[in-house]
């Protein structure tokens, strides 16, 4: 694929992760998103989500911000760099979400999987050598070519 459609699937994926996960980013949204994924959980035959504690909220809240931060940070500077690395944790995220999935059976788990893995599918496709060379050099993918080196001295 070309270094532009490279370019518009990891904005595009960005996007994905801003909307899904800003619920996350505090302990107000979460409550409010907890009680809404219980309930969809229900109406696709699982059982209501358990409760969470205040730790538990804790460590979706750091998941949900960690997240926002790196999504404006790719709509921010978009760069070839960034869609590897993200396809990366999708792969990790994608591995949890399936191991609770085995775990607990919860079909709401479907609706996030799926698409995780689909993104970091979609962002270790090959990209065209030469329009990474064409394009801004720092948007080049890993493994096709080097990211050039700076000094502090600005060069």
């Amino acid at each position: 694929m070309n270094l532009k459609t490279y370019l518009k699937i990891v904005r595009a994926s960005a996007w994905y992760d801003l909307l899904l996960t800003a619920c996350f980013a505090t302990p107000w949204t979460f409550a409010l998103a907890h009680e809404h994924l219980s309930a969809v959980n229900q109406w696709l035959g699982g059982a209501a989500l358990p409760a969470f504690s205040p730790f538990h909220i804790l460590l979706a809240c750091m998941m949900g911000s960690v997240v926002l931060v790196w999504s404006v940070l790719r709509l921010h500077a978009t760069a070839a760099l960034y869609g590897r690395y993200d396809g990366v944790g999708r792969f990790l995220f994608s591995m949890w979400m399936t191991w609770a999935l085995v775990h607990t059976g919860a079909p709401l788990l479907w609706l996030f999987v799926v698409p995780e893995f689909i993104w970091g599918v979609v962002q270790w496709l090959p990209v065209d050598e030469a329009a990474a060379q064409d394009g801004n050099s720092t948007a080049r993918a890993p493994l096709t070519s080097a990211a050039p080196m700076r000094s502090s001295l600005g060069g």
